[in-house]
C-alpha cells in the first residue's frame, strides 16, 4: 500500500450470515485510491458497493484483509479512534441521508464542525460555502428535513459531508434523488 493513497484495501473480505447461508460481499478485494482521484463504483443491487464504502469508512470491519485511510490502519484503531478519524478525515453521504429531524438545514451541516471545535465564525462560513456549493438556497436553510424534498435532503447530506473538508469523501448513491442537471452540478 502506497503512503500516497488516501484509501487502500489489501485483500479485504467481508461475509454476512443470512440464516444458514453465507453471503460474500467482498472477496479478497485490493484497491488503492490516490489523493485527488475520483472513483465511481457501479454494479447491481446487492453486489457489495455499500459494504465496500462502510468498510472504507471503518463503520464495518472486514473479516480478513487490511484497510488504510489517510495513512491509518483501521485495524489498529479503537472504536473511538475510528470515530475520530471519520470526523476529521472522512465525509460520508449515506443513501438514507441520516439528517437530524429536529435540526434545521444549517444545524445539520454545522453539527460535525462543532465536534471539530471550529470557531463560530469559521463554522458559519463553512456551512454557507457547503450549502452554496450544492445549491441549497438561503430560503431553505432554516427548514427541517421533513420540510424538504428528497433531492434537497440529499444536497444537505452532501453539504454536511463537504463542510469538514475531508481528505476522503465517500458517497453511497449521492445523486439518486437528484435530477440530471443538479446531479452534474454536484459531481462538478
Amino acid at each position: 500500500m502506497s503512503q500516497q493513497s488516501v484509501v487502500a484495501l489489501e485483500r479485504v473480505t467481508r461475509r454476512y450470515r443470512l440464516g444458514r447461508s453465507e453471503v460474500v460481499a467482498l472477496d479478497a478485494l485490493s484497491l488503492e485510491v490516490p489523493a485527488g482521484e475520483f472513483l465511481s463504483i457501479t454494479g447491481p443491487s446487492g453486489s457489495g458497493k455499500s459494504t465496500l464504502l462502510n468498510v472504507m469508512a471503518g463503520l464495518d470491519r472486514p473479516d480478513a484483509g487490511r484497510v488504510r485511510v489517510a495513512g491509518e490502519d483501521l485495524e489498529d484503531l479503537s472504536d473511538d479512534a475510528r470515530s475520530a478519524l471519520r470526523l476529521r478525515k472522512i465525509g460520508f453521504v449515506f443513501q438514507a441521508f441520516h439528517l437530524f429531524p429536529t435540526f434545521t438545514v444549517e444545524e445539520n451541516v454545522l453539527w460535525p464542525l462543532e465536534f471539530l471545535g471550529a470557531s463560530r465564525g469559521e463554522a458559519s462560513q463553512r456551512v454557507g460555502e457547503a450549502l452554496d456549493a450544492v445549491t441549497v438556497p438561503p430560503s431553505a436553510r432554516s427548514r427541517r428535513p421533513n420540510e424538504l424534498s428528497g433531492g434537497e435532503q440529499q444536497r444537505v447530506a452532501i453539504a454536511r459531508a463537504l463542510a469538514t473538508d475531508p481528505v476522503l469523501l465517500l458517497a453511497d448513491e449521492p445523486t439518486g434523488n437528484l435530477d440530471s442537471r443538479t446531479s452534474q452540478t454536484i459531481l462538478d
